[in-house]
């Protein structure tokens, strides 16, 4: 009998364990395919770097410059300590990760946290969600991003592939922007006098600015190639004010990737990216080793009215020798020259942001919102604003140059909002009245306004969760019609569609593209004209939206989303870490 018995016990556990393994096999699937945890130490620290003959000590994260790359895989986890040994506050932003309810680690100074002060530290803690691809991080405050910024590779999960061939190699290329002179000297002194910035003296490749520039050459950056191969360059705006044209001498690449949203592929010789944005494109090197060497050139598409450094940062692309070849034949070779279009050439700026598409497979969809809850119009661009108290400003009677969206210059909080709106205690933080459309209107691109003073204030736009929006951002030429890239954080938004003049609400909509639409987080207002997007505002926090010409954005160009929680338990904004800076 008690043998029956035990039969019978053992038989109950043994179902048990089996029932207890069956109900977790979702979880083993999920934990198969879960990220895992990923560890950086960022010491924020000052170096000494030399560059055009000068040495100067800039900021850095671990010594280095530019900054470590992030290696990452979707799915994965980042826990990201930043510890803070200079003299600045500082904070690190991981620009296009879309920070699921972790708005705690996306960085903007006085937006999401306050800063991290001297001999502070912080913890960055988000996961990856959806993304793969290039993006990059930078500080985000003042203009400290001039030297601490690096690159983040998200490579796609174990085992699924790139929806191109797959490269023998990876290179990231990150374009910067170099001054002799202290970039914080530099800002503090033109927002003192109300004049415009000193612009930079060299743009550089991977920090080096090549051989175009006096007493430079050595430092240079080389990208080796063996014929035949392809090649991945992750291509990263990381200057503080100009787009650049980007170009291989005699040769042309694929783009196959904007923002970490693979594309359409389309052939280029010449590749347009602004401050904030990423590319990724194949090269193919020649299938014969050349004769020569072949110049890797950016130079600025600049379109607005103020001088802009108009400077040609050079790297140089060489084919690797056969050791035959290398032992009979060590002359120099020739370099030959890549062409560039002129640095105000709108109409090639605007074809070839007409080519980006998304993929719209299903496999990688295109989840353009097809309802819109929301309509804005948003003008961007420059006016003036009133000197402060005493202060002398440079501009007519005693005004300096601002910037705007709306015609509302924003104000830098002394808390942040994201506290604020967390804990309740926005009143005498923001207010919640930014203006839908523009406080009047006018010919946008035509003849200004008799008065082109600003309005100025700590402004917010809110919107229920799950909110789907429209919004045409539209050039003012104020001062001067000019194309700004505006960067919106905690999401990614679909390019509707672009074009040259005012926007007409009656007619433009009907040429909207619904179907494969760019899908990005930085996107250029063209110069003299506008640009319509959609994004569903299904991340809650407060996301920072602004101009990426580090100059507009020091001058006002920005403005800030609240997004409200939502009714579920993953529709809301998680709590603060216990780490979380105080102001």
């Amino acid at each position: 009998m008690s043998s029956v018995l035990l039969t019978s016990s053992a038989f109950i556990r043994v179902f048990l364990l089996a029932l207890c393994a069956v109900s977790l096999l979702p979880d083993l699937a999920v934990a198969k395919h879960a990220g895992i945890t990923r560890h950086y130490n960022f010491d924020i620290r000052m170096q000494n770097v030399t560059r055009l003959c000068q040495t100067k000590s800039i900021v850095t994260v671990n010594g280095q410059f530019p900054g470590p790359r992030i290696i990452a895989r979707e799915g994965d986890r980042l826990l990201i300590k930043v510890v803070n040994h200079v003299q600045y506050n500082v904070t690190l932003h991981w620009h296009g990760i879309r920070q699921l309810r972790t708005g705690w680690a996306d960085g903007p100074a006085y937006i999401t946290q306050c800063p991290i002060q001297t001999g502070q530290s912080y913890v960055y803690n988000f996961t990856i969600t959806g993304q793969r691809g290039t993006l990059f991080w930078h500080a985000h405050i003042s203009w400290l991003r001039a030297t601490l910024y690096g690159p983040i590779v998200i490579l796609p999960k174990r085992h699924a592939s790139y929806p191109f061939p797959q490269p023998f190699k990876e290179v990231p290329i990150i374009f910067g922007e170099w001054w002799k002179a202290d970039t914080e000297t530099i800002i503090n002194q033109a927002m003192a006098t109300g004049g415009a910035p000193n612009i930079s003296d060299a743009f550089t490749i991977n920090g080096l600015p090549g051989p175009s520039y006096n007493c430079s050459a050595k430092e240079t950056f080389k990208l080796k190639v063996k014929p035949g191969k392809t090649y991945l360059l992750r291509l990263i705006n990381a200057a503080l004010n100009d787009e650049l044209f980007f170009r291989i001498a005699n040769h042309t690449v694929t783009v196959v990737e904007a923002d970490a949203v693979y594309v359409k592929p389309f052939k280029t010789d010449i590749v347009l990216i602004t401050p904030g944005q990423t590319t990724n494109v194949l090269l193919k090197a020649k299938s014969k080793t050349s004769g020569a060497n072949f110049a890797l050139s950016a130079r600025p598409y600049a379109t607005g009215p103020a001088t802009f450094d108009n400077t040609t940062t050079i790297g140089i692309l060489e084919y690797e020798k056969s050791a035959s070849a290398s032992n009979s034949n060590n002359k120099k070779l020739p370099l030959l020259k890549a062409k560039l279009p002129q640095f105000n050439d709108s109409t090639y700026a605007m074809k070839f942001n007409q080519k980006i598409r998304s993929l719209a497979t299903a496999k990688f969809p295109a989840k353009v919102p097809k309802n819109v809850d929301r309509r804005f119009f948003f003008t961007v661009g420059l006016g003036i604003l009133p000197c402060s108290q005493n202060q002398t400003c440079q501009g007519p009677n005693n005004t300096r140059p601002a910037a705007a969206v709306n015609n509302v210059s924003f104000v830098q909080p002394n808390i942040a909002l994201l506290q604020a709106h967390f804990f309740n205690r926005s009143k005498g933080v923001y207010t919640t009245n930014f203006p839908a459309n523009p406080p009047f209107k006018f010919n946008y691109i035509g003849t200004p306004p008799k008065n082109i003073m600003l309005d100025s204030g700590t402004k917010v736009m809110v919107l229920p969760f799950n909110t789907s929006v429209e919004l045409v951002m539209q050039d003012t030429s104020i001062l001067g019609a000019e194309s700004h890239p505006l960067h919106l954080h905690g999401f990614n938004f679909f390019v509707l569609g672009q074009g040259v003049g005012n926007f007409d609400s009656k007619k433009d909509p009907a040429k909207f593209n619904l179907v494969d639409p760019a899908e990005r987080n930085t996107v250029g207002v063209p110069s003299g004209g506008w640009v319509a997007i959609r994004f569903l505002a299904d991340n809650p926090g407060v996301w920072f939206m602004h101009c990426h010409l580090e100059v507009h954005t020091s001058w006002g160009l920005k403005m800030a989303w609240v997004v409200n929680d939502g009714k579920g338990r993953k529709q809301k904004l998680l709590p603060p870490p216990a780490d979380l800076p105080k102001c």
